[in-house]
């Protein structure tokens, strides 16, 4: 209410300013800490009505509960299992070289940009996409179709013509602060997403990993699948703790507030087990992300590398050509995947 009043009766540039950044902070809250979070259950223990999964409808586009069904099962269950996880480049991008590459992928770099500011449309095609293709009648795709309809309805009326209407005279104000408020919205989600998924050391997956999967093996495919990004407090808090990406693909319902300190239990069975855990600063995950989008929108006959030994993923392949003597490393009981690829990529 506080950035509203300053948007609407500040009586100078800063003071608009201001209530701009109050609006776009407060969208990135209720998107981030709250909307995804409580979307995923987190907080369906305390049985508040108010706060709960079934009933919370969060503050952008896309209906809720499509995009519980794309999110929480298609995703985390299938996470960066080619053909089986839609967010894999979310159908517009080449994030492996294991995807075909297609003409159209040479529209990713725009693509990508794109997304960016338009994220949470995106969120809401991607969800009511997933609904429509697991409706099995006529009947069920007309209540999807409805239900998308009337949230969109609900969400361009409230920011775009009931709030500039209620502001009177500065309704230009509102509406300036509505949009942008919601397009940085837009690129912080899109960002925080990407650098969870697609930087170097995010590892992609065959769809026969899944035949046999073990329920070890399933948290041992998040945890190589997922990417974290350096954050204090602030940071972690606005990117409603999904700086610690690893932790939430293993843990998905346990309320966001306890990842960082699970961190420290999974970096100590990382250390134990010698497996990569895969984190660094924001800026440096997001440029290896972009790095990947651009080189990948390529046909392959421009790539150097193949599947099997390429930065942004590779598979045990790489290790066919170039075999390593076994290595004992004093004070740990097991040598593993971590060191094997530090050994690998020392060799040059």
């Amino acid at each position: 209410m506080v950035s509203r009043a300053l948007t609407v009766f500040g009586r100078s540039r800063t003071a608009v300013v201001l209530g701009t950044a109050g609006t776009a902070l407060a969208k990135i809250i209720e998107n981030m800490e709250l909307g995804h979070n409580i979307g995923h259950g987190q907080w369906d223990w305390m049985n508040d009505p108010e706060i709960h999964s079934a009933t919370w409808e969060w503050d952008m586009m896309g209906a809720s509960e499509h995009w519980r069904y794309s999110h929480n099962y298609q995703h985390h269950v299938y996470t960066n299992v080619i053909d089986h996880d839609e967010d894999l480049g979310f159908g517009v991008m080449r994030v492996t070289r294991d995807q075909e590459w297609r003409p159209a992928h040479l529209l990713a770099p725009l693509q990508n940009l794109l997304l960016a500011l338009t994220f949470e449309w995106g969120i809401a095609l991607h969800g009511l996409y997933a609904e429509l293709d697991r409706s099995i009648s006529k009947g069920e795709r007309s209540g999807h179709l409805a239900a998308m309809r009337a949230k969109m309805l609900r969400q361009l009326g409230k920011d775009y013509l009931v709030l500039p209407l209620l502001s009177g005279r500065r309704w230009k104000r509102t509406l300036a602060a509505n949009v942008t408020a919601n397009v940085v919205r837009n690129v912080w989600a899109y960002l925080v997403i990407f650098c969870g998924h697609f930087p170097d050391g995010a590892e992609k997956f065959d769809p026969s990993v899944t035949e046999r999967e073990s329920r070890a093996e399933w948290y041992l495919r998040q945890m190589l699948g997922t990417a974290n990004f350096d954050a204090g407090r602030t940071l972690a808090f606005l990117s409603g703790n999904l700086c610690y990406q690893i932790e939430h693909h293993l843990f998905p319902e346990l309320p966001s507030n306890r990842y960082a300190e699970i961190a420290v239990r999974v970096r100590a069975v990382c250390e134990r087990y010698d497996l990569p855990y895969t984190s660094g600063p924001l800026l440096a995950q997001y440029l290896l992300t972009l790095r990947t989008i651009h080189k990948l929108s390529l046909p392959d006959r421009f790539l150097t590398a193949d599947c099997h030994d390429a930065p942004e993923t590779a598979s045990e392949q790489k290790f066919a050509h170039a075999p390593l003597p076994p290595v004992r490393i004093p004070g740990r009981p097991h040598t593993g995947l971590r060191t094997a690829l530090h050994r690998l990529a020392a060799r040059g």
